[in-house]
């Protein structure tokens, strides 16, 4: 199994992360058992990096994950590895109310959060979204406290723009920032990736297959239930829909081609961008697991790069890649 490093100062992980939400919150119902089969199966394939976030299901991913680790084989739990983002405020209802950075509400997050995981540190921790109240410096240098304080492992930045990065960076070392990044979605090869690069942070990709839009499998009548976040994302909304997977039928005969499936392909992409750069792979399946895992076998030539950009150029997309009142929290986007 290949492995990187989260930036010059994170830890050592395996080339591909496993992200863990759709096994509790926003992709329809999950299958709890099979979910804890999909983290044992991921660990015992050489992935170590496990991405959550506190408030997926309102703790219920935490509380799974921290299942999964309790019950995995003790030499897969040593070398896993917990990614957590912090900061998102829910309702009883499931509402989203904003983003909370301040210091005191980060050592409040982390301590539910180590309990829920059972764990007594988090490997690498971050704001889910920048809190425009707050500056990134408090919250960044809250989370520093909580490195010196055994708590927390490394620090990490989540959806931040180029200009955020750099002041958090001015404060502690950051390993690595999360933000989608896939042949859809490729806006932080401007100014955000060169910036990380400058820095020696890293990169933490989630959104690789586009919420299983470029996987392959989304078929154009498939009916979405109503906890589903494609319901309400435009990139799955009638033409946008459409013109995406007029795009996904052209990578399919790219991949066909070098006998790979689309997601292979995909996901092979995002890994040819950069050692830097690990994308998190959100299988909520040992199916669709091996699938993922089969990319890394796929060695993509300049000429299997460039057909992939020509099957699906940068900026191709239709629909931007949340609803309009989520974009306002990306500090990416600003």
């Amino acid at each position: 199994m290949l492995h990187r490093t989260l930036g010059t100062t994170g830890p050592r992980v395996s080339a591909l992360g496993l992200g863990c939400m759709g096994m509790s919150a926003l992709y329809g119902d999950a299958d709890r058992a099979e979910s804890i089969a999909t983290i044992h199966a991921a660990l015992d394939a050489g992935i170590t990096l496990l991405d959550t976030g506190d408030f997926y299901a309102m703790g219920h991913n935490e509380l799974l994950i921290g299942e999964a680790l309790r019950t995995a084989p003790g030499h897969a739990r040593e070398q896993a590895l917990t990614s957590v983002k912090f900061g998102a405020l829910r309702g009883p209802d499931g509402a989203w109310l904003g983003y909370d950075g301040r210091p005191a509400a980060v050592k409040t997050f982390a301590a539910y959060s180590l309990q829920r995981l059972g764990t007594d540190h988090i490997d690498v921790y971050r704001l889910a979204r920048v809190d425009p109240a707050v500056p990134i410096e408090e919250t960044v240098g809250a989370v520093a406290e909580l490195v010196q304080a055994g708590y927390v492992r490394h620090i990490g930045l989540s959806e931040a723009g180029a200009e955020t990065v750099r002041r958090a960076a001015a404060v502690a070392p950051i390993a690595d920032l999360q933000i989608e990044y896939s042949l859809l979605s490729r806006d932080i090869e401007q100014q955000i990736l060169p910036t990380c690069r400058e820095l020696g942070i890293g990169i933490t990709a989630y959104g690789v297959l586009s919420r299983g839009l470029i996987s392959g499998h989304y078929s154009r009548d498939r009916q979405l239930a109503a906890n589903d976040f494609r319901s309400m994302s435009p990139r799955f909304q009638g033409e946008n829909l459409q013109h995406n997977l007029d795009l996904v039928d052209a990578l399919r005969k790219v991949a066909d081609e070098r006998g790979a499936s689309v997601a292979q392909i995909a996901i092979a992409w995002v890994l040819s961008r950069g050692a830097d750069i690990v994308p998190l792979i959100g299988a909520r399946s040992r199916n669709r697991l091996a699938e993922a895992l089969g990319a890394l076998e796929v060695t993509l030539s300049e000429a299997d790069i460039a057909a992939i950009e020509e099957a699906v150029p940068p900026g191709a997309a239709a629909g931007s890649r949340y609803p309009e009142s989520q974009m306002a929290y990306l500090d990416s986007e600003r």
